[in-house]
This record gives C-alpha cells, sequence and structure tokens, in this order.
C-alpha cells in the first residue's frame, strides 16, 4: 500500500478526489477495505432485520401474526425515515470533517462501537412492556449504524480514480452480498422451539462482529490526515445546498432511484417474511425452519458472490448498465413467486440459486449504474446519498405493503409472494427506461 496521499495535489493542495495519473494501480487496500467493512455491518444487520427480531418479536407475541407483522412494519418505517434522514446528515457532516485521522475514519469507527452497544440492548428485550424501548434502539441502530455505512461508501469516491471504480465496486459488492446472505444464515442458527431464549445469544454474537467492523475496515484503508482540506461553513445557505434533492438533468436519476426501490422492496419483503413463509406458510416448526433460511441463505451467498465478482466486467464489455440490473430484477421475480407455486420448503432454496444469481448480477452493476445517473459530479455525494433512499424505501414499504397484503388476501403469507414478483418487473421496466450513453 502506498504512503502517499492521493487527495494532495502536485502543488501541494488537498483535493476530495483522486485522478487516473495519480492513481496508475488499483488501489486493492481500499477495496478490501470497504469490502470487509460492508460485510461486517451488514452480516449483523440482516441477521437481525431478517430473522432475530421477527422471531424475537414472535417469542413475546406468542406466535406470528398481524401483531407482528404490524410491530415490523412500524419497525420498518421508522426506522428507514431515521436511517433516510441520517445517511444524509451524517454524510454532510462527514464531508466537513477535518481530523489527523481522516474524514472518514472517525466516523466508522464510533459508529460501528455505538451500533453494537445498541445490539446488546436489543438482545436484552423480553417482553411487551419493552416494546417502546424496542422501537427507540432500533432507531438509535438505524442512526449508528450510517455513521458506518455513509462514509465507507463516500472512501470510494474520495480514494478511487474513474479507471478503477468498477474493480472496488465489484470487490465491495462481494462484502456486500456475503454480509447480505450470511447474515440471515448466522440468525438462523439461533432458532430454536426447544429453547427460545437463543435467540438473544444470536444478538450478542452478532453485535461483536458489528463491533470490529469500524476499526478492520480502518486499520486498512489508513486514511490520511484531512486537517489540509479546506474548511466549509455549513450555514443556512449551505445547509439547504447539502440537503437539496436535484432538480436540473434527473430523468435518469429518478428513474435508477425508484427502479432499484422497486427491485429492494420484493427483496426486503421476502427476508422479512421469510420465516413465516416457511412456519405459517408451510406448516414448519422454528427449528427445521431456521434450518431452511441457513440453507436458502448459503445457496443464495454462493451464487450472489460468484455472479457479484465476474457481472462488473461483463457489464464493461456490453458497454450497457441498465440490461444487466433489468435482468437481475427478472430473476428476482421468477425465484420470489417459485414457492407460491409449489408451496414446499425446498423451493425456497430454489429462490435462492435464482435471486442470488441476480443479486450477484445487481450487486455488482447497482455502483456503477449510480455513478452514471448522478446529475451533476459537484454534489456527487449528496445525490448518492439521496439514491440511497432505494434500500431505505424499501425498508419503509416492504413491512406496510406486506402487512397490508397479508390482510387483504386472509392473513396468508404465501399469496403476498406474487405481488413482490410483479413489483420487481415495475423495477425492471423503470430501469430499462434509463437513457444511456453509447460507449465507444
Amino acid at each position: 500500500m502506498s504512503k502517499k496521499n492521493e487527495n494532495v495535489n502536485a502543488d501541494g493542495t488537498w483535493s476530495a478526489s483522486v485522478s487516473d495519473a495519480q492513481q496508475p494501480k488499483v488501489p486493492i487496500f481500499i477495496g478490501i477495505a470497504t469490502g470487509l467493512g460492508a460485510l461486517l455491518w451488514l452480516a449483523p444487520f440482516m441477521g437481525l432485520n431478517s430473522v432475530l427480531n421477527p422471531a424475537k418479536l414472535a417469542n413475546i407475541f406468542g406466535g406470528p401474526g398481524s401483531q407482528v407483522n404490524n410491530f415490523l412494519a412500524l419497525l420498518g418505517t421508522l426506522g428507514a425515515v431515521t436511517s433516510t434522514i441520517t445517511t444524509i446528515i451524517i454524510g454532510a457532516l462527514s464531508d466537513r470533517t477535518r481530523s489527523r485521522w481522516g474524514r472518514r475514519t472517525p466516523w466508522i469507527v464510533c459508529g460501528s462501537v455505538l451500533t453494537a452497544a445498541v445490539m446488546v440492548g436489543l438482545g436484552m428485550i423480553n417482553d411487551k412492556s419493552q416494546l417502546p424501548i424496542f422501537i427507540v434502539l432500533w432507531c438509535l441502530i438505524q442512526t449508528f449504524i450510517n455513521m458506518i455505512v455513509a462514509p465507507l461508501i463516500a472512501v470510494m469516491a474520495d480514494r478511487v480514480a474513474p479507471q478503477h471504480r468498477g474493480t472496488i465496486s465489484s470487490i465491495y459488492a462481494i462484502g456486500y452480498v456475503i454480509g447480505q446472505y450470511g447474515g440471515p444464515v448466522i440468525g438462523g442458527r439461533f432458532l430454536s422451539s426447544a429453547n427460545p431464549g437463543l435467540v438473544n445469544t444470536g444478538y450478542y454474537v452478532l453485535a461483536i462482529l458489528m463491533l470490529v467492523s469500524g476499526p478492520i475496515a480502518a486499520i486498512i484503508m489508513h486514511e490520511k490526515s484531512s486537517l489540509g482540506m479546506e474548511k466549509e461553513k455549513l450555514d443556512l445557505s449551505g445547509f439547504v445546498q447539502a440537503f437539496i434533492f436535484p432538480l436540473h438533468h434527473v430523468r435518469n436519476f429518478y428513474l435508477a432511484l425508484f427502479g432499484k426501490m422497486m427491485i429492494n422492496i420484493a427483496v426486503t419483503a421476502f427476508g422479512v417474511y421469510q420465516v413465516f413463509i416457511l412456519t405459517s406458510g408451510m406448516g414448519l416448526g422454528s427449528t427445521p425452519a431456521g434450518k431452511y433460511v441457513s440453507w436458502m441463505g448459503t445457496a443464495t451467498m454462493v451464487t450472489a458472490i460468484i455472479f457479484s465478482s465476474t457481472s462488473g466486467a461483463v457489464s464493461d464489455k456490453m458497454g450497457t448498465r441498465k440490461w444487466p440490473v433489468a435482468f437481475a430484477a427478472l430473476l428476482t421475480a421468477i425465484g420470489t413467486i417459485l414457492p407460491f407455486i409449489f408451496r414446499d420448503p425446498s423451493s425456497m432454496i430454489w429462490y435462492g440459486i435464482i435471486a442470488g444469481t441476480g443479486s450477484g448480477i445487481f450487486f455488482s452493476v447497482d455502483q456503477a449504474l449510480n455513478l452514471e445517473v448522478l446529475p451533476d459530479p459537484e454534489t456527487a455525494a449528496k445525490d448518492l446519498g439521496i439514491l440511497n433512499f432505494a434500500n431505505t424505501g424499501a425498508q419503509i414499504l416492504a413491512p406496510v405493503l406486506g402487512a397490508i397484503i397479508f390482510d387483504m388476501v386472509g392473513h396468508q403469507y404465501l399469496p403476498i409472494l406474487p405481488v413482490l414478483s410483479i413489483i420487481a418487473l415495475v423495477g425492471a421496466v423503470l430501469v430499462l427506461m434509463i437513457k444511456e450513453t453509447k460507449k465507444a
């Protein structure tokens, strides 16, 4: 790893980005840092969100049903609203941080410590009287975890030259995919019909992974001091400029935003209800359901890793981002409807294989698509934060839509799946409407 500060120009002035000339070689350590960082924060979060939270709430409410669904919808809504707001605020504050450890490192390290502490608190909640505390802690998690997420993504814009961003995005995608699907695999190991209290242990184990996410990423990426960077005032005018949504040359930007949101809604809702699909929908007990969640997560993770490591290069050669993303949405739609058609636990593993392939393609190409639809390079960090609403918006809408559909179809889980499949297809259509510039 080079000891030279890539963000310092030849004349000694600070630069917030790196040019191709300044960085002839791939900054592999940045890729490793962001990939490992993504894995170690996302795996614990997904283990909680997809497996442990639904299981803990089912224990508290005496089984799955409308009460659990409504509470999950409330958690999803409040948590995602909190996340949407804080990711932009923290991103803006991170941009303006001047310290001997750089702009991003202080936020990443503090975020991992605070999030881990709150996860331990969630694990200690065991009855209905504590549910208001559960809600507060969940919103705190959404806030503190963005102290990791927003600065970690910004590192790629700060310290990776344009010619290397595809490669680094692929490395980041591998870590992201392992975290996305590995988290539920770990969480599933803490589901037990004979020992419901084992769920709490899962919170504590995942908190350890969260705790080390920031320090490990910070040590590997070794961010240089940002004390030499010009200070920016965050007065009223600067505040408005930092947080306003883009208004000009935004067609592709918003098509990408809402198209990806539809795809994420389908994936997120499936993840939230996967335990109930297996238990209430297919009649399994908690222990076998946990095993199927782990098997499905493993299948999804393996296929996603394979395709996330190759799809970015294929996309570069094809000269297009939208077609791979749309194809990924199609695979998600196909995988999602299979359990509804076959109504057998083994179909959940097929979901893992097919939707996992789609996820690998999506995660690998998604970051490149984000960069190509930005309306103004000068506001890239802010606009990337807004594009993150494709993820946080899905967290808001997925449990809400799931709860509404659950009530409409007679309190059943399997009929939710065809609707999610259609939502993924809508996302594919929106992405295909993006106008791409032909590459030479």
